[in-house]
């Protein structure tokens, strides 16, 4: 089955909003085993959404919209819709009575307005609102099936979760299942990733492979079909194999877990604590770890040491070595990490220290440049980056490039703890 998405709202094309609805929709059908082939956004205006609507019906069986069926005036997907197929407005009783039910539990007064979302297609499959007060619609025609969904991501989701995509399911049974693994990289440039996987992306056929890059971070996500999830996981094993193999310990996960997941995980298996040391990132590097619920587990705590008295004073960064080396210098980032080790009394700590720009670059230290380090039982692992973009980006690239290093040097740790217990 091919499928459009059509988000309707002006504010979409004024970039007011950012549009997740058309992402969250193009997953959940794709996992579904129904292909998207076109997204399109209109805003309000009745004779372009018509056009978009006409064109999305011609070229797919199923186009979904969202938007556009609130109680204003500018709420017009309804009645463009039920124009297109030839069908009245009629008013729908048990609408008006949940739209009322509704008002009257908030103990709020109802403007008569709202009575418009109770105005539907003759014919449609009414979809409540669990969440809100405008009904989406199912409109069977000739060509497919045209859906309105309602705006909001919270009433979209929910209508799309617990009633589309079960009508979907008893509406084309034979649909199969898609399913997709999501191996997330670090440490790998886009044009070499490309040649290492080239052949599989230019086979185009079943399982296919994809790639892109985003903060410092390639995703590489390989896609399978089947009749059955299991049928579309069996495809996709001798692929993976191949994408481990090729990109080695450049893949941080494979099962699209965050580079902060991943983190959690091997400190869990551990029972490791960790502590972190930050300069040019500032505090990036914990936050992301913190992100993970249940993280107070193993991160102990993190010291943002931007000044060099800081480094001396709460590090114990001795002054000679950065009067030698500078505060940007693989050899600051380690006593940088051994000092919050000490200073934390952890396992484990992880330490940056670069120059984000855009000013306070030399041509032996360029703007871009950060070193990290990671001490711990394993000893001290130390890495350069030369990061490239605005004083963002470079610091979010350090952050992903750094917790990366930690992931490397916990598994580093495991893969020897396994040797030497087969040793002995």
């Amino acid at each position: 089955m091919i499928a459009e998405i059509i988000s309707t709202g002006t504010e979409l094309l004024l970039g007011e909003i950012v549009n997740s609805n058309a992402a969250y929709i193009a997953q959940r059908l794709n996992e579904a085993g129904i292909t998207v082939h076109y997204q399109s956004t209109v805003g309000d205006n009745p004779l372009r959404m018509e056009e978009v609507l006409k064109q999305g019906m011609a070229r797919a069986e199923l186009v979904i919209t969202t938007g556009g069926l609130g109680p204003t005036q500018g709420d017009i997907t309804r009645e463009v819709s039920a124009a297109l197929l030839g069908l009245e407005m009629v008013e729908d009783a048990a609408t008006v009575a949940q739209l009322q039910e509704f008002f009257r539990q908030r103990k709020l007064p109802m403007a008569e307005s709202n009575l418009r979302q109770a105005q539907l297609p003759a014919g449609a499959i009414i979809l409540p609102n669990c969440c809100g007060t405008a009904p989406g619609s199912i409109l069977e025609h000739a060509n497919g099936v045209l859906i309105n969904l309602p705006g909001p991501p919270v009433e979209m989701q929910a209508m799309l979760e617990q009633q589309v995509l079960p009508w979907l399911k008893n509406y084309r049974p034979a649909l199969g299942c898609i399913r997709s693994r999501i191996f997330r990289c670090v440490g790998i440039g886009e044009s070499l990733l490309e040649e290492k996987l080239m052949d599989l992306v230019l086979s185009q056929g079943n399982p296919t492979v994809a790639f892109l890059a985003r903060s410092g971070e390639m995703f590489v996500r390989l896609t399978a079909q089947g009749e059955t999830e299991e049928a579309a996981l069996q495809l996709m094993e001798p692929w993976s194999t191949q994408i481990r193999e090729r990109l080695g310990d450049a893949v941080i996960s494979d099962d699209d877990a965050t580079l902060e997941e991943v983190v959690g995980r091997e400190m869990l298996k551990k029972g490791w604590t960790m502590a972190t040391a930050e300069s040019c990132t500032a505090g990036m590097v914990a936050a992301r770890i913190a992100n993970v619920p249940g993280s107070s587990a193993y991160l102990t705590g993190g010291i943002i040491a931007y000044d060099n008295r800081v480094k001396q004073e709460l590090l114990a960064v001795p002054e000679s070595l950065l009067r030698d080396f500078g505060a940007v210098s693989v050899q600051t980032a380690e006593a940088m990490a051994i000092g919050a080790r000490k200073a934390c009394g952890v396992e484990v700590a992880l330490a940056t220290t670069g120059i984000a720009g855009p000013d306070g670059g030399s041509e032996a230290k360029p703007v871009g440049l950060v070193h990290m380090a990671v001490v711990g039982p394993w000893g001290i692992w130390q890495e350069e980056g030369r990061f490239y973009g605005s004083r963002q980006q470079i610091r979010s690239h350090a952050t992903a490039r750094a917790l990366a290093l930690l992931v490397r040097y916990l598994r580093q740790f495991e893969a020897k703890k396994d040797t030497d217990e087969k040793t002995t």
